[in-house]
Parts: C-alpha cells; sequence; structure tokens
C-alpha cells in the first residue's frame, strides 16, 4: 500500500489537486494511510471520521438520503465524498460507510458490505464501488482490503 500512496501523492503534487476523506467503518485509516508518507500535507486537506450517523449529519450529509437509502448505502456514500470535498475545498472527496463487524440494529443493511466513492470535482462526479468482505476477516484485516482497493481506484482515475 505504501507504494500506491507514494505513487497518489506524486500524481496529485504534480497537478497541484488535493483530496479530503470522510470515514466511518474504516475509522480515519485510508486518512492515517496517506498521511504516513512524506509529501502527504501538499495534498491532504481533511480527514473525518464520522462514526455515527448524526456526525455524517452534522457535517452536511443529507438526512433525507440517509432515511431513504439507509447510512450503509452507495447514496449514502456518495454525499459523504461530495460533503467533505466541498468542506476541504479539495479537488476529490472519498467517502466511505458500511458494516464490517455486528449487524446494527438501527439500521438494515448487510454486514460486511462497504460502500466507498471516489468524488471528482473537476467532472462534478462520483465513482462509486462496493466491496463484499469475508466474515473470517478480523476488523483491521478489513480495513486494509477496503483501503487498498480505495487507494487502486483513486490511481485509476488520474
Amino acid at each position: 500500500m505504501e507504494e500506491l500512496v507514494k505513487t497518489i501523492i506524486e500524481n496529485l503534487s504534480k497537478k497541484g489537486e488535493t483530496i479530503a476523506t470522510m470515514e466511518s467503518c474504516t475509522g480515519g485509516f485510508l486518512a492515517s494511510i496517506i498521511t504516513d508518507q512524506n509529501g502527504a500535507s501538499d495534498i491532504f486537506h481533511l480527514g473525518l471520521v464520522t462514526y455515527q450517523t448524526q456526525m455524517k449529519e452534522k457535517f452536511g450529509v443529507s438526512k433525507k438520503v440517509i432515511e431513504e437509502y439507509t447510512v450503509y448505502s452507495k447514496e449514502t456514500a456518495e454525499e459523504m465524498a461530495k460533503t467533505v470535498s466541498n468542506i476541504a475545498e479539495s479537488n476529490y472527496g472519498i467517502g466511505i460507510t458500511g458494516q464490517i463487524g455486528r449487524a446494527d440494529p438501527n439500521q438494515p443493511g448487510n454486514q460486511n458490505e462497504v460502500f466507498y466513492s471516489i468524488f471528482n470535482k473537476k467532472q462534478n462526479m462520483c465513482y462509486t464501488y462496493k466491496v463484499i468482505l469475508k466474515e473470517n476477516y478480523s476488523r483491521s484485516e478489513k480495513k486494509k482490503i477496503i483501503v487498498e482497493e480505495i487507494l487502486k481506484n483513486l490511481l485509476q482515475l488520474f
């Protein structure tokens, strides 16, 4: 993953572009992986961990979207990506939501199913993906799988 992040930082730095993240189930792991590398401060504007639904809403994710599609949906991931990009005034925003552990009794959704979205502000477009995880992985292994996939797909966008 380290090489992927270095390449992303290089590519964004050359273009003078930036990134921001709003993470839920990954708990800030994506932001941590990015900021572990030298040069991250040139491209990384903001990392939010909005684990609770109310915090997503507080930072601008539409309550209507969450109510209509649930907090564990591609629509919510897209809202998160757009919202964090706008808050941070960054070129790219990444939103991540899903369930990687026990079922949430307050929200419908499938366990071990994660949605993430990469918002490209210049194109005004979201690229949204779904990850299905094996149950026998630990939480930390699941986070690594999700983040590595995000980094690979982000790199393909530029």
